[in-house]
């Protein structure tokens, strides 16, 4: 199974958090929010990188109507605000918790840049993730602009599979356990929440998938 959010399925929190180099332990700090609070805003300065302890965060933008368009929903151990590391200086995108009980661990650009320069490994690992990481969401954001809504659900269950699931022996089909809500996967997809329902009703009527909360089985394909 090969993740592009998770590199290589490797906790990133547990990879870069500064906790780990002796050198910047000390300055070593976690920032808490709860639900619908910004880490960042659109225009920000971006003088930091954030890595997900624990909660979930929404990254997005607002379109020339207003209109929110979610480029991804990130949860434990992953990273956001990487841009800056390449030289951005403003913000092109927000940052938002979506639970409760979010922990971030925020690194200044020049300690993470420090932290790169002393390890080339290490730099390489976080470029090779950004370019990873780019590539997706650009095939994200190209089914928002070319693909029916169907067709974006069906693709991006398809994502689920790779990311998530694993194959059933016994009967062939795929299983999908995510860490996703309804409501997770009707941004990501750029749809309601009631066309969602209606969405994964029909492909559950035409013995397509089989749902729950936290489980999404595809059936296998007749031969």
């Amino acid at each position: 199974m090969n993740s592009l959010w998770i590199f290589e399925d490797v906790n990133l929190f547990r990879l870069l958090c500064p906790h780990k180099f002796k050198n910047y332990k000390a300055c070593h700090t976690f920032d808490s929010y709860k639900k619908s609070d910004y880490i960042y805003f659109e225009a920000d300065a971006a003088n930091k990188i954030y890595l997900i302890e624990k909660g979930k965060v929404k990254i997005g933008y607002y379109n020339e109507d207003g209109t929110e368009v979610v480029k991804a929903i990130l949860r434990k151990g992953e990273l956001f605000g990487e841009k800056a590391i390449l030289g951005e200086e403003k913000r092109d995108e927000f940052a938002q918790s979506i639970d409760n009980n979010t922990s971030i661990c925020p690194v200044g650009v020049d300690t993470m840049h420090n932290l790169m320069r002393d390890n080339k490994t290490f730099s390489l690992k976080i470029y090779k993730f950004i370019g990873l990481k780019f590539r997706k969401l650009e095939r994200r954001l190209q089914l928002l602009l070319f693909k029916d809504s169907r067709t974006r659900l069906m693709e991006f269950l398809e994502e689920l599979c790779n990311d998530y699931g694993y194959d059933c022996h016994r009967t062939g089909d795929h299983i999908i356990n995510h860490p996703y809500t309804q409501k997770d996967i009707a941004s990501l997809i750029g749809v309601s929440r009631p066309t969602l329902n209606i969405l994964m009703n029909e492909l559950k009527e035409n013995d397509i998938i089989d749902f729950n909360r936290k489980q999404i089985r595809i059936y296998k394909t007749p031969a």
